[in-house]
């Protein structure tokens, strides 16, 4: 039976972080699915049909680049992961490290999803140079005005130029996200 997996997330954007993630998980698994679902407690600034679209250009460059390793597919879904690895037949999640936050955070996730589903999770650190790159970050800078050509080491440059075509459009969604200052 092939080893199909999952490797969840928003993907709001996709960073190279995500896709070190991804290359290194076709080494380990037949198939995965670059699974983009939806985070309530992040607004969204792609639509999840522009994330999709963004994924699957990204997708095919890296298939193209090693032929070798697993098949790799994106597929968007709504609801609970779970439910969603269930339909699949998924076997495992894939889920990117990046520090001892991100472990925390997400073992409660991988024991709870065992404990109610039989799915395992499956770890795997981010390389190095993506440990502090994260979709949020990116969003934050591009919200407050920042330098978009300085992201060419955290993020594709169909990303930055979508970022860019974002700030550009009328309806920016960019100026209407929801981003915390601190508070002195």
């Amino acid at each position: 039976m092939p080893h199909l997996a999952i490797y969840t997330g928003s993907f709001d954007p996709i960073t190279l972080g995500h896709l070190d993630v991804l290359e290194r998980s076709r080494s380990i698994f037949d198939e995965v699915i670059l699974a983009i679902g939806h985070n309530p407690n992040k607004p969204p600034l792609f639509t999840i049909d522009e994330r999709k679209a963004h994924a699957e250009g990204l997708v095919q460059q890296l298939v193209k680049r090693n032929p070798a390793g697993a098949r790799v597919r994106v597929e968007a879904y709504h609801g609970l992961t779970i439910d969603f690895a269930r339909k699949v037949n998924a076997s495992a999640i894939i889920r990117g490290i990046r520090n001892v936050t991100d472990l925390a955070n997400e073992c409660q996730l991988a024991i709870t999803n065992r404990q109610v589903a039989g799915v395992e999770t499956v770890f795997i650190v981010t390389g190095e140079n993506f440990a502090y790159v994260s979709s949020s970050l990116i969003k934050q800078i591009a919200a407050f005005g920042g330098d978009l050509s300085r992201l060419g080491t955290l993020v594709p440059p169909e990303v930055i130029a979508a970022l860019a075509a974002k700030r550009n459009d009328p309806a920016n969604p960019l100026g209407m996200m929801a981003v915390e200052t601190p508070v002195d």
